[in-house]
């Protein structure tokens, strides 16, 4: 009988650069991390910024973790929070119990911190999509409309702090939007929906129940 034939095995960091960055896109954020931490060739694939062109949030305490790069890489965001405490957080300020109160306190600048630290790091963002971000103001999406002028797509969904000057901040500096949506923001009014249409007709507008909404 002949002898089998014993292919010689190879370890991932024979791999070239293209190869192992492809293999780290198929990752999540923690697995990439968990990953990197092995050798410093695989830690160097981590941090080029080339693979993070691209982050997904699904609660505001995944973005105190340390598992991504944030940088002039980055062109679409989104920060969704889908949970049943996001209730918690649009209740308004004066109705909240202590319970409450102390619930929202333990993350209530998380999301905006973040935000910041996007507007100054981040001038290619194409895309933000927010959604049960309770605490996001209106001022955290004008800077970003300022520092990110690239900015194509605006989704706010479920966030309870925005209100009509968000709609004003996006025609004034929102020179390359082609998307804003405004869903289930109960502070936003029809007045403010009429005035983008009348000056920026050309973006696609969305607010799917949030004009005339009633408090909860």
């Amino acid at each position: 009988t002949r002898p089998e034939t014993v292919l010689p095995t190879m370890h991932i960091t024979q791999l070239n650069r293209e190869c192992l960055l492809h293999l780290f896109s198929f990752l999540d954020k923690n697995s990439r991390k968990s990953l990197a931490e092995t050798c410093h060739k695989l830690l160097e694939v981590f941090q080029d910024p080339l693979l993070w062109s691209l982050l997904n949030f699904h609660s505001p305490m995944e973005l105190k973790k340390d598992n991504f790069l944030l940088g002039p890489a980055l062109k679409y965001l989104s920060i969704c929070w889908y949970s049943e405490r996001v209730k918690v957080c649009n209740i308004e300020d004066w109705m909240k119990n202590s319970f409450q109160k102390d619930f929202c306190n333990s993350h209530e600048n998380t999301v905006t911190d973040f935000l910041l630290e996007v507007c100054n790091r981040c001038p290619n963002l194409l895309s933000l999509t927010l959604s049960g971000c309770g605490h996001v103001t209106d001022d955290c999406i004008l800077l970003l409309l300022r520092n990110c002028p690239n900015l194509r797509t605006l989704k706010l969904e479920n966030c309870v702090r925005i209100t009509d000057q968000t709609l004003e901040a996006a025609t004034l500096y929102g020179s390359s939007l082609q998307t804003l949506h405004v869903d289930f923001c109960r502070n936003i009014t029809q007045t403010g929906l009429e005035r983008v249409r009348a000056k920026c007709p050309s973006v696609t507008l969305r607010a799917e129940r949030s004009a005339n909404m009633i408090p909860d």
